[in-house]
């Protein structure tokens, strides 16, 4: 079992975000969230975290409803990564990892060493060990996305969720960080906007479009030319790598904005 969510809607300030969505990634796969602006993919992740409620539907942790789970027992098992990471506050990259280990602390302390160990594996596992003493003001953006990454890693969940994390990186480090993502050993669930990089990466894509689901499966069978004219009215043409067999897409916007 893994987390998922049942036929889940919401309404925020008004207007429905999210109508009628369910989502049941497999154990230790990457699921991508796709999707125009406003297609509800930052929502739907704020249901899947637990922060909002929805207002029909049920978001589940294994058999239970996440609105009968207390706070603490959710962060241990689902942990996430949002698109901007700032602090005022004078930080080492070790001191924002090992914020992580916070959902595992009691009033009794909780286990020190074992917060330690774990902060030391998030950091293998991103390559910045070396940049543990070092301030969080000095790392580059793709190092500030990594280590809130091993933040997340630390608090050592079962599910990651990502909202947008390639955002302002450039094209080396966007690749080298969905690359890292894709080879954790959790379910991870990230929305993302560049098609090419979901289809490199992701095991499965779900495309929302004004909050409903409109195609979900492997991107090679979803992302379509019909399907990328129709939710994203852009001209494309597929193809499949043969040396690496994913999806390759190119944009044809030069035969839409002529014709």
């Amino acid at each position: 079992m893994t987390l998922s969510a049942e036929n889940v809607s919401w309404r925020r300030g008004g207007a429905l975000v999210v109508d009628g969505v369910s989502l049941h990634p497999r154990a230790g796969s990457t699921v991508g969230l796709l999707g125009p602006n406003g297609s509800g993919k930052s929502s739907l992740l704020r249901l899947l975290q637990g922060v909002a409620r929805p207002d029909a539907g049920v978001v589940r942790l294994d058999a239970d409803d996440l609105r009968g789970l207390r706070r603490r027992d959710i962060a241990r098992a689902v942990a996430t990564v949002s698109q901007y990471a700032e602090t005022e506050v004078d930080l080492t990259v070790r001191d924002v990892v090992r914020l992580g280990r916070t959902p595992h602390r009691s009033v009794w302390g909780g286990d020190p060493a074992g917060d330690e160990r774990a902060v030391d594996d998030a950091l293998a596992q991103v390559q910045l060990t070396a940049k543990a003493s070092d301030g969080w003001h000095t790392l580059s953006g793709g190092e500030r996305q990594r280590a809130q990454i091993a933040r997340a890693l630390a608090q050592e969940p079962r599910e990651l969720l990502l909202d947008e994390p390639t955002n302002h990186l450039d094209i080396r480090h966007q690749l080298d960080l969905l690359a890292l993502v894709a080879t954790l050993p959790v379910t991870t669930v990230v929305a993302l906007h560049d098609l090419n990089l979901a289809a490199t990466f992701c095991d499965d894509v779900v495309v929302l479009r004004r909050g409903r689901v409109v195609a979900a499966g492997p991107p090679a069978q979803v992302l379509t030319p019909e399907l990328i004219a129709d939710v994203y009215e852009v001209d494309a043409r597929t193809t499949i790598d043969p040396e690496t067999g994913r999806l390759a897409i190119t944009y044809l916007w030069e035969s839409r904005t002529r014709g």
